[in-house]
């Protein structure tokens, strides 16, 4: 049975930020998504990714309804109907996987480009399934190649050269708003890595005070340590709401942290003073219609997107180099694929008939015996040539198929037809994620 490699998912591309906070998988864990999928029997090796801009889960499966399931498992997993989710996901098959993946890698589909914790996301989401026993030679090769596909674009392209992340765009957006930021008040909510990001590139801007809270007092002591900034209590927020201008939540609640009501009692002490709250978080740390009262700018994640299209223009010529490494990384991928289908089937065939060719002579051997010895070798170099003749189509089509999925219908079919024996695979014995032997 050939092996069919699929990725379902969504991004900011394609869904809204209220629905990809639906389908966060982080929020109940990667690990927990994955054994609920391998618990279904739809593919042999599954992997999750999910940051705060996409949810995307890969497998390789035995068949093409692996796609149907892995749909129904987003919706149900989630509780989303189906008519809401089915408009927003993309579906890749084969060689389209490895060049979506490899892209994602590279930080080119992300909505800063080339922004740079893409590449450590995705390594992390490899590691949970790798140790989970979830994936096998399919994904371990494809994940392996989008890494060193990310790390090539780094080092052969400018994208990776100065601040490029959200927390870069949030910064980006306040300089818009204000001007020049030196002066200004600012309270950060989260103390994780965009938090960090965002505090770094705030203090290279010069603001007149920095304060952080977090949920956990001693990693807002440590970015606060990090970054030159004072603490905050978490039960204290509303008193550093009224002393901020901006306001920057990264935090990974599952939910919202600031109400409508809470910013609305900060407020009331401001006098009209502005205030300008930039959520970066997926989920959403801010109440949406806090953005309704009066005086208050609420913008999200999904707001970023002119600074993101600024930042496109100015990067075109590396995205063409960046993305010629992609196609090269993604034609080797391809090519590996396509032979660990084909190859098999096409030695498989060979055999079979050379087989055959060896019974029938076998069979006419006493008729043969009876003629001299030069006779019987040009039977038998006849004979492997009308093998070599009829296998000469059907391989070159084989190998000419670009299409990943359509070569497996074919070694499938050919398989069937002749009855031939399962091909030797170097994953035959690895755990399936049907079947996890860990987590």
């Amino acid at each position: 049975m050939t092996m069919r490699l699929f990725a379902v998912g969504l991004s900011h591309r394609t869904a809204p930020i209220e629905l990809r906070e639906q389908v966060d998988f982080s929020r109940a864990g990667v690990c927990a998504a994955l054994e609920r999928l391998a618990a279904r029997n739809i593919a042999r090796e599954i992997a999750v990714l999910s940051t705060c801009n996409r949810a995307e889960v890969y497998v390789a499966a035995d068949a093409d309804r692996a796609v149907d399931g892995i749909f129904s498992f987003f919706a149900e997993y989630h509780g989303v109907a189906p008519d809401d989710l089915a408009p927003h996901l993309y579906v890749h098959h084969g060689a389209d996987v490895a060049r979506h993946l490899f892209r994602v890698a590279a930080g080119l589909d992300s909505l800063v480009v080339g922004e740079p914790q893409i590449l450590g996301q995705v390594k992390s989401a490899y590691t949970v399934a790798s140790e989970g026993h979830f994936t096998g030679t399919v994904l371990n090769r494809l994940f392996h190649v989008a890494f060193a596909a990310g790390k090539r674009v780094r080092a052969e392209t400018g994208l990776g050269e100065g601040a490029v992340s959200v927390s870069y765009a949030a910064i980006a957006l306040a300089r818009k708003i204000f001007g020049d930021l030196e002066g200004l008040r600012v309270l950060i909510l989260g103390a994780g890595e965009m938090a960090t990001l965002t505090g770094v590139h705030l203090r290279a801007q010069k603001v007149r005070h920095i304060t952080v809270g977090s949920r956990t007092r001693g990693a807002a002591e440590s970015l606060a340590a990090h970054i030159a900034a004072e603490v905050v209590d978490w039960s204290e927020l509303e008193g550093a709401i009224e002393a901020a201008d901006i306001v920057v939540t990264a935090t990974g609640a599952p939910s919202a942290i600031l109400t409508r009501a809470g910013i609305g009692r900060a407020m009331k002490s401001r006098r009209e003073r502005a205030l300008f709250i930039i959520d970066i978080a997926v989920p959403r740390d801010v109440e949406a219609t806090a953005g309704a009262l009066e005086q208050v700018f609420l913008y999200n994640i999904d707001d970023l997107q002119g600074i993101v299209k600024e930042n496109l223009a100015r990067r075109a010529g590396e995205l063409e180099r960046a993305d010629a490494i992609i196609d090269t990384e993604a034609t080797k991928f391809a090519a590996w694929l396509q032979s660990r289908e084909i190859i098999p089937t096409v030695v498989a065939l060979r055999e079979r008939f050379e087989a055959i060719r060896r019974a029938e002579l076998q069979r006419l051997q006493p008729k043969l015996n009876g003629l001299p010895p030069e006779a019987q070798a040009q039977v038998d170099h006849i004979t492997r040539l009308i093998v070599e003749k009829l296998l000469l189509a059907p391989t070159e089509q084989l190998k000419a198929v670009s299409d990943n999925s359509l070569a497996a219908s074919y070694s499938d079919a050919l398989n069937r037809l002749f009855s031939l024996p399962s091909p030797d695979r170097s994953d035959a014995d690895e755990p399936t994620a049907s079947k996890p032997t860990g987590s």
